[in-house]
C-alpha cells in the first residue's frame, strides 16, 4: 500500500472521479488538474483531506496544494486512478479547453506582459521619484525667499521653486534618471515584441530587431507626431517609393501596434518553418518572417494598432473624465478584484500604457492600487479577528502584507474569496475609493507598485486626494469585514479554518528526542540577495501556506545543504529539493519559479534521494542563463515546511546580500 493511497482515493472521488479528470500533472508543491467540469470538484471535501494544504483555480487548472511530498502523492494518485500523468505544458494546453475565447486572449496577454512587468514597475518608481524632484515646490527654497521674506507672483500666490530648480545635484540626478525612464517606456515596443516571440516560442532576437525597427531614431518620435504639421510629415517623414509613400513614424510607448507586429512576426515564422526545408531554413525563415512583418507593421498593423489604441484609451479616458466619471470609478474600483481572479486584470496593463502614451498619465492605475489596498485591509481585519489562532494567522497576516505591497493573489485565494464576506467588504471599499479617485481626477505618471507604496507613482499635485482615497480603502473594508462577521452577513454556516502546513514527519525518532526550545541554525544555501518570502512572485509561496522562510535571488548557480540531514525529496527535474535535518526540521528549496517546465535542462544534481549530507555539501548546480533565457525568474524560496513543529525566524534584516554558508535562519522546536 502506498504512503498516500488512502488520501489519493479520497482526492480522486472529491475531484469528480476518473471521468472528470482531463489531465493531471504536478510541480514541486501542487497537483495540477484539468477537470472536465470544475463544479463536480468538492472543494470542502478536498481541503478536509489531511495532506491537502489548500486549493485554487488558475488559468483553467484546478490546483491542489500538497507540499514537498507531492511526488510520492502523485505516484500514488496515478496508481489508484489509472490516469497517466502529462507534462506541465501538456496540462496547460489541455487547460485551454476550459477557457472561453476571451479568457484565452487574457491568458495570452498575461503571459506576454508578465515578463516585462518588473521593468514597467521600476519605470513607474523612477518617474514617481522624478515627479517628486520636478513638481514638488517649497516656498523656502532658492528665489522663493528674499531678505528673509516670502516672495509672491503677480497673482499674489507664493512662489514655489522645485528641488531641481535650486539643487544642481538633484537636477543632475533627475537628468540621469531619465536614461532608464526613457529606455523602459519609449522603447517599450522592444520589450513587447520580444515577449511575444518568447510566448510563441519563435526567434526572440527577431522580436527584438522588429521592436527596434518600431522605435528607431530614423523615425519621427511618436510623442512628436501630434505637434508636427501634416505637410512636414508628408515632406520630411516618409519613405518615398516614387508612386506611393509610407509615413516614417515611430511607435514609442505604443502597446497595440507592438503586440500586432510581434504576433505577425511569430505567425509568419511558424508558417515558414513548416514549409521550408531545414537545410535552408536558417537563411529563408528569418528573412521571410522579419521583412514582411516589418512592412505590415509600418503600413497596416502599426497605423491600425495606433488607431485602436487611441480609441480604446479615449473611451476609458471618457469614462475617467466624463459626466459619469464617479459611476465609472465606482464600477471599475469594485470590479478590479474579480478581474484579478479571472485574469482579465492583465488587460489594464495595455490600457494604462496606452493612456500614458496618449495623455501623459493614467487615471486607471490609481484605482488598481486602491483595490489592492482594499483587499489587503479586508484580510487584515480577518487576521485581527482570528489573531489568536496560529493556523489562520499564518495565512492571513502574510496575505495582508502581500496585498499592501501590490500582490493580491494570496489575500484573494487564501482568505477573502474563501470566506466571501471579506471579499465583499473589499469590493465595497475599493468601489468607494474608485469613486473618489475619479471624482478628484487622480492621475499617475505610470504603473507603479500597486499597494501602499503606489503613491510614489501618483502625480504630486494629487497626493493629498490619493491619501484620502487610500484612507477610505484602508478603513472601510476593515470595518465592514468585522461588521459582516459579527452580523453573520455572507458568512458560511461553519467558518472553516485555513489549514496550516502539516507535513508527515520523516524522521519521527529524531523528532521525538528533541526538547522544546531547541534551536537549529540554517545556513544560506545560495549566494545572492535575500528578501522577505512575501515578495515571491508565486502567491502560494508568498502567502506562507507552504511554510515560512526566506526568498533568495541567486547570483551564482550553486545550491548547498543548509543543515546536516537527509535528502528526503529530489524532484526528477532537479529544480527542487527537500531535506530533513537531524533534529527533524523539514526544508524545501525551490530553484526559480515554474522551472519544472525546463524538464531538467540547466540543472545537475550532485546527490540522490536518501543521501545523508552535511551543511555546505553541494546539492544542485544550475545555469542562471538557461532559466532567465526561458523568461523565468530565478528567485528561490528556502522554507521550513513543518511549522507546527518548528518556528522559523530570519536572522538579520532583509533585504541584504548573503553568501553560501552564512547563517540565515533559525528553527526553534515548539
Amino acid at each position: 500500500m502506498g504512503k498516500f493511497e488512502k488520501e489519493a482515493k479520497l482526492l480522486l472521488d472529491a475531484v469528480g472521479g476518473k471521468e472528470n479528470v482531463t489531465a493531471v500533472s504536478h510541480c514541486a508543491t501542487r497537483m495540477r488538474f484539468v477537470l472536465a467540469d470544475e463544479k463536480k470538484a468538492d472543494v470542502k471535501a478536498i481541503e478536509a483531506i489531511s495532506t491537502v494544504k489548500g486549493t485554487f483555480t488558475n488559468a483553467g487548472q484546478f490546483q491542489v496544494i500538497i507540499g514537498n511530498d507531492v511526488p510520492i502523492f502523485y505516484n500514488d494518485f496515478t496508481a489508484v486512478s489509472g490516469i497517466e500523468g502529462v507534462s506541465k505544458e501538456a496540462a496547460k494546453a489541455a487547460a485551454k479547453s476550459n477557457q472561453n475565447p476571451l479568457q484565452r486572449v487574457m491568458t495570452m496577454l498575461a503571459e506576454i506582459f508578465t515578463p516585462i512587468l518588473p521593468a514597467i514597475i521600476v519605470g513607474g518608481l523612477i518617474l514617481g521619484f522624478r515627479n517628486l524632484l520636478e513638481s514638488v515646490g517649497m516656498p523656502w527654497l532658492g528665489q522663493a525667499m528674499a531678505d528673509g521674506k516670502l516672495l509672491f507672483d503677480a497673482d499674489g500666490n507664493p512662489i514655489w521653486n522645485t528641488i531641481v530648480q535650486v539643487s544642481p545635484f538633484w537636477s543632475g540626478v533627475n537628468h540621469f534618471l531619465w536614461l532608464p525612464g526613457e529606455a523602459i517606456f519609449h522603447f517599450l515596443p522592444v520589450g513587447i515584441t520580444w515577449s511575444v516571440t518568447r510566448k510563441m516560442a519563435t526567434s526572440q532576437i527577431l522580436g527584438i530587431v522588429l521592436g527596434i525597427c518600431l522605435v528607431s531614431p530614423q523615425l519621427l518620435n511618436a510623442y512628436a507626431v501630434a505637434s508636427t504639421p501634416a505637410d512636414v510629415i508628408a515632406s520630411d517623414w516618409v519613405w518615398n517609393f516614387g508612386f506611393f509613400t509610407v509615413n516614417r513614424i515611430g511607435y514609442q510607448a505604443q502597446v497595440i501596434p507592438a503586440l500586432l507586429a510581434g504576433l505577425s512576426l511569430s505567425y509568419l515564422e511558424i508558417f515558414w518553418r513548416k514549409r521550408i526545408p531545414e537545410v535552408i531554413s536558417m537563411i529563408f525563415v528569418p528573412f521571410l518572417s522579419l521583412l514582411p512583418a516589418l512592412i505590415l507593421a509600418h503600413t497596416v498593423l502599426g497605423p491600425l494598432g495606433w488607431w485602436l489604441g487611441q480609441g480604446l484609451s479615449t473611451i476609458v479616458l471618457a469614462g475617467l473624465t466624463g459626466p459619469l466619471k464617479a459611476v465609472f470609478g465606482a464600477i471599475f474600483g469594485a470590479l478590479y478584484a474579480p478581474f484579478v481572479i479571472t485574469g482579465l486584470h492583465h488587460m489594464t496593463n495595455a490600457i494604462d500604457a496606452q493612456l500614458i502614451a496618449d495623455f501623459h498619465g493614467t487615471g486607471l492605475w490609481p484605482m488598481i492600487a486602491l483595490s489592492n489596498i482594499a483587499q489587503g485591509s479586508a484580510v487584515l481585519a480577518y487576521y485581527w479577528m482570528n489573531r489568536k489562532s496560529e493556523r489562520e494567522a499564518q495565512i492571513s497576516l502574510p496575505a495582508a502584507i502581500s496585498a499592501y505591497l501590490g500582490v493580491t493573489e494570496p489575500a484573494l485565494f487564501g482568505v477573502n474569496v474563501k470566506y466571501v464576506y471579506p471579499f465583499v467588504a473589499g469590493l465595497i471599499g475599493s468601489g468607494i475609493a474608485g469613486l473618489l479617485s475619479t471624482t478628484f481626477g487622480i492621475q499617475a505618471n505610470s504603473i507603479g507598485v500597486g499597494g501602499l507604496p503606489g503613491i510614489l507613482a501618483i502625480k504630486s499635485q494629487y497626493w493629498g486626494a490619493f491619501l484620502i482615497a487610500m484612507a477610505v480603502a484602508i478603513v472601510v473594508p476593515f470595518i465592514l469585514t468585522i461588521f459582516f462577521r459579527k452580523s453573520g452577513f455572507l458568512t458560511k454556516s461553519e467558518d472553516e479554518t485555513v489549514k496550516a502546513p502539516q507535513v508527515e514527519a520523516i524522521a519521527e525518532a529524531e523528532k521525538a528526542a528533541v526538547s522544546t526550545g531547541t534551536l537549529v541554525e540554517l545556513i544560506s544555501p545560495l549566494t545572492g540577495q535575500a528578501k522577505p518570502l512575501s515578495e515571491a512572485t508565486d502567491p502560494v509561496f508568498a502567502s506562507g501556506v507552504m511554510g515560512q522562510g526566506v526568498l533568495i535571488e541567486p547570483s551564482e548557480g550553486e545550491l548547498v545543504a543548509p543543515v546536516d540531514g537527509v535528502v528526503s525529496v529530489l524532484f526528477p527535474t532537479k529544480h527542487a529539493v527537500g531535506l530533513v535535518s537531524e533534529a527533524g526540521v523539514e526544508i524545501l528549496i525551490h530553484i526559480g519559479m515554474d522551472t519544472v517546465s525546463l524538464e531538467g535542462n540547466g540543472f545537475e544534481a550532485h546527490v540522490a534521494q536518501g543521501d545523508k549530507v552535511q551543511a555546505g555539501d553541494k546539492l544542485i548546480s544550475f545555469d542562471l542563463d538557461v532559466i532567465k533565457g526561458a523568461g523565468l525568474v530565478t528567485e528561490t524560496p528556502v522554507i521550513v515546511t513543518n511549522q507546527t513543529d518548528y518556528q522559523p525566524d530570519v536572522l538579520g534584516d532583509l533585504p541584504r546580500q548573503v553568501e553560501r554558508g552564512q547563517a540565515i535562519l533559525t528553527a526553534s522546536k515548539l
